[in-house]
């Protein structure tokens, strides 16, 4: 009975020290085994990441326009004609919030001198702070081909044999005189606020010192707001809808003596500053936007007539200090434009 206890004795003694023996051979063999494992890895075959793609500051946005009729600040400027337009700018992204950018476009127009277009010039920069996006730049305005109306039809009006009087002067049957030469630039700074997906808001500026080569300054300001309707609210069309707006005032000095009128303002007139605003609703589909709007402003036919010598301004009625003979134009008026464009940047389109 001892011997036999003694035995198991022994061989439990003896599977506990296998045991612990055992145990430490697990785990140096575990520790071994996590030393050498980031060796393994390292000489295992990896899959290489793709490189991002190379940053690319350049861009150009490019367009263009159909539109039954081309205003600018409440004012036609194609005597409520159809007008096309073009432009094309080159953009530099020095980051993410800051680009650069030079541009031209150019515009058809209906001008008493017979200008041949409009073509603008213009260029500056963009900063962006968060939700704040700005722009500041100077934009010139050229209208080239301006000619006297010596024996050709302004408007179909006869210009008659006065070129003489002076070669940069346009003279009109109903009395109305402007400069061959009408270019002028604005220096301008714009600001937007994007508060969501829906709503922006802006402010713009512009001045300049001789607004169409006329010698009265110039100064317009306004307030801007758009709405922008969800993706989904034609379904899955792919089609986008926006309703947006704008109340600016157009500040004006006084002409230089080439538009001065006997007897009040010989040496100059002093151009009626005016209100105008403008609201209408558009529809986008990939790059193309149909944009249906309003235009107004507060000028009288008198004071449209003297600012802009308009060719077909008519009648006698529309007498004011400035417009003594008192004929009037509806370019000042309201309007509806309606206005087809498509919009395309080399990056986003031509990839």
């Amino acid at each position: 009975m001892q011997g036999g206890a003694s035995a198991r004795r022994y061989d439990v003694n003896t599977a506990y020290r296998w045991m612990g023996l055992s145990m430490k051979i697990y785990l140096l063999a575990a520790a071994l085994l996590a030393m050498a494992t980031p060796a393994l890895a390292a000489d295992l075959p990896l899959k290489a990441a793709k490189a991002p793609a190379p940053f690319d500051p350049w861009d150009i946005a490019f367009g263009g326009a159909v539109m039954n009729d081309y205003v600018f600040r409440g004012i036609t400027q194609s005597n409520h004609q159809p007008s096309v337009t073009a432009y094309f700018e080159p953009r530099y992204n020095v980051n993410k919030d800051l680009q650069l950018y030079v541009g031209t476009s150019s515009e058809s127009i209906s001008f008493a001198n017979h200008a041949a277009a409009e073509v603008d010039i213009y260029g500056g920069i963009r900063p962006t702070f968060g939700a704040f996006a700005l722009d500041f730049g100077i934009w010139g305005y050229l209208y080239p081909g301006g000619r006297c109306a010596d024996n050709t039809l302004t408007g179909g009006i006869p210009g008659g044999n006065v070129c003489p009087v002076s070669t940069d002067t346009v003279f009109l049957a109903n009395g109305n005189v402007m400069k061959k030469d009408v270019s002028f630039f604005e220096v301008y700074g714009k600001g937007n606020y994007t508060v969501n997906d829906n709503w922006q808001f802006g402010i713009n500026e512009y001045y300049t010192p001789n607004f169409l080569n006329s010698g009265a300054w110039g100064n317009y300001a306004s307030i801007t707001g758009k709405y922008t309707a969800p993706a989904t609210t034609f379904g899955n069309s792919g089609v986008g809808m926006y309703v947006s707006g704008e109340v600016g005032r157009q500040w004006l000095g006084t002409s230089d003596s080439f538009y001065g009128v006997l007897p009040n303002f010989p040496n100059g007139i002093p151009y009626a500053s005016y209100d105008t605003w403008n609201i209408g609703i558009g529809f986008t589909y990939k790059v193309f936007t149909l944009d249906i709007r309003y235009s107004d402003t507060d000028l009288s036919k008198g004071n449209c007539n003297a600012f802009t010598s308009a060719f077909n301004a008519s009648g006698n009625t529309s007498v004011t200090a400035i417009n003594p003979g008192g004929a009037g134009s509806n370019w000042c008026g309201a309007a509806g434009i309606a206005r087809l464009s498509v919009d395309l940047t080399a990056m986003s389109n031509l990839k």
